[in-house]
């Protein structure tokens, strides 16, 4: 009877220890397999590139870096039109998409809790790199009388898209004016909508922030004479101060057949993705963009070099998009 009780105990232990074997009751080589799986990670088999409006400069753009990273990687990838910067960043928290054009500016204001994303701070966002220059555009026409920013005073002004990171541009230049959004009748336009409301006569100008040629601007230029309303030297230096992600910059001659170069202000326009993006696939978008760059048909594509993708980001860099740049030997500049 003894004899027959251990031996049924004995069996119960190996049966018990079989199962827990096979859940993976704390064995490390287990859960080292499971770390090593999460660190590769699954290779999705679909990805979305947000963008902007179709009038801006990230929807054209976001369309050729979908179609490279669909041939590179064979993960089919596609551009969405959306409002741009803030909406993105929002939208990226919410599981919208997986990769995201924004501006630096509000990179930094998503992953810091701050301006539009107080109390709402996005934490699962990771640099790609930066592009190219986002010039601050404040567009007129002549037959306006618009000429200085002050002149914006009690007009009809669009800054931008609800979602975007123009309205903030538009807020902080008015600012070193000495002027606020209640001192204009502000407009909460799409870059399309904002050039279709000058033209109507029912906007009287609008704050655009993209790559210059902007497409919506260009489209304008066909019909009306365009005036790029100017942002002062000393006013573009009391901006960085305050707002040390702005750089100096100029809206070149002939752009919308303008018969000067228009001095301004930027930021730059940068690319992230979720952060629980794999290494693997994270390296592999960033190789194919970088590297295809001359299948990219916008203007905007001579700007975007590997070289300067570490410049300005401000926010930590997916380790992915890292490994690259490592391989290529780029870093930061100082």
């Amino acid at each position: 009877m003894k004899k027959r009780k251990f031996l049924m105990t004995t069996i119960l232990m190996l049966v018990l220890s079989m199962l827990l074997a096979a859940c993976g009751g704390g064995n490390e080589e287990g859960s080292s397999e499971n770390e090593k799986e999460k660190s590769s990670g699954e290779k999705p088999k679909f990805m979305s590139i947000l963008t902007g409006g179709t009038g801006g400069t990230y929807f054209p753009l976001g369309g050729s870096f979908a179609n490279i990273v669909s041939d590179a990687t064979g993960i089919d990838t596609n551009a969405e039109t959306t409002g741009a910067s803030a909406e993105n960043m929002q939208s990226i928290k919410d599981n919208k998409g997986e990769i995201a054009f924004t501006q630096t500016d509000i990179a930094s204001y998503a992953t810091e809790g701050k301006l539009m994303f107080e109390g709402n701070a996005i934490d699962n966002i990771q640099a790609i790199g930066t592009l190219y220059p986002e010039t601050i555009q404040i567009v007129t026409t002549e037959k306006s009388g618009i000429k200085t920013v002050e002149d914006l005073k009690g007009k009809k002004v669009s800054i931008g898209a609800p979602g975007s990171g123009t309205a903030a541009n538009a807020e902080q230049i008015l600012e070193v004016y000495g002027m606020k959004l209640e001192d204009i009748q502000k407009q909460d336009l799409s870059f399309d909508e904002s050039v279709n409301g000058i033209k109507d006569g029912n906007i009287d100008a609008a704050f655009v922030t993209a790559g210059t040629p902007t497409a919506a601007v260009e489209e304008l230029s066909a019909t009306e004479k365009v005036v790029i309303v100017p942002v002062d030297a000393d006013k573009a230096d009391a901006l960085i101060e305050k707002y040390p992600y702005y750089t100096k910059d100029e809206v070149p001659s002939g752009t919308y057949k303008l018969g000067s170069a228009v001095p301004t202000v930027a930021v730059q326009a940068m690319l992230v993705v979720k952060s629980d993006l794999s290494e693997d696939v994270v390296y592999d978008v960033t190789k194919a963009i970088f590297e295809n760059l001359d299948q990219v048909t916008h203007a905007k594509a001579e700007q975007i070099k590997p070289e300067n993708a570490l410049n300005g980001v401000g926010i930590d860099v997916h380790p992915g998009a890292q490994k690259y740049f490592d391989e290529k030997g780029i870093k930061a500049a100082q």
